[in-house]
């Protein structure tokens, strides 16, 4: 296995692929990503073990919406065991990944710890209005430099977060070697990634207006709200869908280790 250049353009195709692939299947995308996205909600309410058990269960997470897709993209019909996959692939793998997600929760968990550290000096917090998020309260949380500092310390996670699982469970890299693999890979194809990231940019703003254009029509404020939630979903799985391809890409493998063969 050796890492894979690809031109910026690709990034593009990333985004085009995620889109056409998650339509192939959207209920089956969608409905994966939503069990998932219910077993963190449930995890996280658990006094102290919740937040990092949750944590650490994105990447193992992560690697089985890629094999959906991977399904997905082969006509088949991707099955809610697919969200286990990381742990249905013997002993080594799944321990392996336990380690990874470990790293990854320990992670975050510093760079949350570290917006925190940083934020407003008095301790004051977001304003709220009646549960909802209001202007003043989106001009507190950019001003907050807690919240910069954490954006940008969250850069270098994610780059080494971002092959690492597919690294380790596909092809059996230790979880400190997928790490560094992971980041080379991002920076070696940092133009497609950076396509890949305004490329979606620019699907959640058209979708955002498009969700304003129809809470305007059907009510306003109250039918925005009601939208919101599964629209929020809806592209959250579609995003997850297209991440498959930026690692299939990344990297030139033996056709015994994974059944596509890079562009």
């Amino acid at each position: 296995m050796k890492l894979n250049a690809v031109p910026a353009s690709t990034g593009l195709s990333w985004v085009k692929l995620g889109v056409k692939t998650f339509f192939s299947q959207p209920l089956a995308m969608s409905g994966l990503f939503f069990m998932f996205m219910a077993v963190v909600s449930v995890l996280s309410v658990v006094p102290l073990i919740g937040t990092p058990v949750s944590l650490a269960l994105v990447p193992a997470a992560t690697v089985g919406l890629m094999a959906a897709s991977r399904e997905a993209l082969a006509g088949r019909f991707p099955m809610p065991l697919l969200l286990l996959t990381a742990f249905r692939s013997g002993k080594d793998r799944a321990r392996a990944m336990l380690i990874l997600g470990g790293m990854y929760a320990g992670a975050l968990l510093l760079v949350l710890g570290m917006a925190a550290l940083l934020g407003p000096a008095d301790g004051t917090p977001v304003p709220l209005t009646d549960g909802e998020v209001t202007p003043e309260a989106m001009r507190t949380a950019f001003v907050s430099q807690g919240m910069w500092v954490a954006m940008l310390a969250y850069v270098p996670v994610l780059m080494a977060f971002w092959h690492a699982p597919a690294l380790v469970l596909w092809h059996g890299v230790s979880p400190g070697k997928s790490l560094f693999f992971s980041v080379m890979a991002c920076w070696r194809n940092k133009g497609a990634m950076l396509a890949y990231t305004f490329g979606w940019v620019g699907v959640f703003i058209l979708m955002g207006l498009v969700m304003s254009l129809l809470g305007a029509m059907l009510g306003g404020a109250s039918a925005l709200s009601f939208i919101m939630y599964p629209m929020v979903l809806f592209m959250a799985s579609m995003f997850h869908t297209s991440i498959y391809f930026t690692f299939r890409d990344s990297f030139v493998t033996d056709e015994q280790n994974t059944p596509d063969t890079p562009v």
